[in-house]
């Protein structure tokens, strides 16, 4: 059965997008693109970086990013590869599948005619195999301890606009069967407040099997706020969990920094330090410029995952668009060993 590893196994790359030039983001896209580099480059310090771009962008990415990250010439409409591309899972085998669970653009809420199609032609031009899931979902949905431990928001998984008239067990049957987990733990989130429908990897993360860090309310939050409430509910069902092997969970809080530190930001900016992307070696995090949450971010991720680096990266423009640095990344694990041999080569990427 595939299984869903955990995302501080090693990885073979890390994918990013390149978002074009048009509506999605108008006058803002040159600015953007500059937070996308900066974090291709931050992992492409530690792994291979390939960033999905139009045919007629890639020179720009390729000048923007660097020689270190290769372009790949696949269109994208935006720049959220975890949603958009494929979710990957290593089989029985040792060998590497991923998972197309059909964008729909966070249900119907965007237009996606490429990032529809971005999983299915990634996987054509690895040479991996397609697994066709019977739901509607996005990776930024999922989250795993990779020991059998799910993590998942209902109010994005059970929801008319991916998945119309199935149950919560009904979707928990194939979750189980897609990503090889034995036990989901349902946070309930919150409908029609952000474009996901409240992803699990803006509230709550496994930093390793056992240990949950929950994005924690900005000072001076109202009590009675919608993300306050949705932070309350994640802890108490948190508190009161165990995974799949029986083990309490011990949650680490990751407060936001304070609007008040980060000036003029926009309804839909994501300010949320969980949402950090872990690499070979490295935690990217986001830094947002109130200093003392910044450095408290860092020390605790520093905390959580000896003998990797934190680098804080700025993505001011990037996070006005409702999501961050695990957002935009999707990653690729490497191939298992295979008993009497080496790792399972695979192809490359054509260009």
């Amino acid at each position: 059965m595939p299984q869903l590893p955990a995302e501080t196994r090693p990885h073979a790359r890390t994918f990013l997008g390149w978002p074009p030039r048009g509506p999605v983001w108008g006058p803002y896209t040159g600015a953007v693109r500059r937070d996308v580099a900066a974090i291709a480059r931050a992992v492409a310090a530690y792994e291979p970086v390939a960033v999905l771009a139009a045919p007629e962008d890639a020179a720009e990415a390729r000048a923007v990013c660097g020689g270190a990250v290769e372009v790949v010439r696949i269109p994208v409409d935006d720049l959220w590869l975890r949603d958009s591309g494929p979710t990957f899972v290593v089989r029985d085998d040792g060998s590497v599948a991923g998972v197309d669970l059909h964008f729909n653009g966070w249900g119907g809420k965007q237009a996606h005619p490429r990032d529809g199609a971005v999983a299915e032609r990634l996987l054509a031009g690895l040479g991996v195999p397609r697994i066709d899931a019977p739901l509607v979902a996005e990776g930024g949905a999922l989250e795993t301890d990779g020991e059998g431990t799910l993590l998942v928001t209902e109010s994005s998984l059970v929801n008319d606009n991916r998945n119309p008239g199935r149950s919560r067990d009904d979707v928990e049957r194939s979750l189980k069967e897609l990503f090889g987990v034995t036990k989901v733990i349902w946070l309930a989130g919150v409908r029609g407040q952000d474009i996901t429908d409240c992803h699990v990897d803006a509230l709550a993360r496994f930093a390793a099997p056992g240990t949950v860090v929950l994005s924690a309310p900005p000072p001076g939050a109202a009590p009675d706020g919608v993300w306050t409430r949705v932070y309350a509910q994640a802890r108490a069902v948190l508190a009161g969990a165990t995974d799949a092997r029986g083990r309490p969970l011990e949650i680490v809080e990751l407060p936001e920094p304070d609007p008040a530190e980060l000036g003029e930001r926009g309804a839909d900016f994501l300010g949320c330090y969980v949402n950090f992307y872990v690499a070979n070696g490295v935690v990217v995090v986001p830094r947002f410029g109130d200093r003392r949450a910044d450095e408290r971010a860092v020390s605790v991720l520093r905390d959580l995952y000896p003998g990797r680096e934190v680098r804080a990266v700025e993505i001011h423009d990037l996070a006005e668009g409702g999501g961050g640095i695990h957002c935009a990344t999707q990653q690729r694990p490497a191939a298992r060993e295979v008993p009497g041999g080496g790792p399972l080569e695979e192809r490359a990427i054509r260009r």
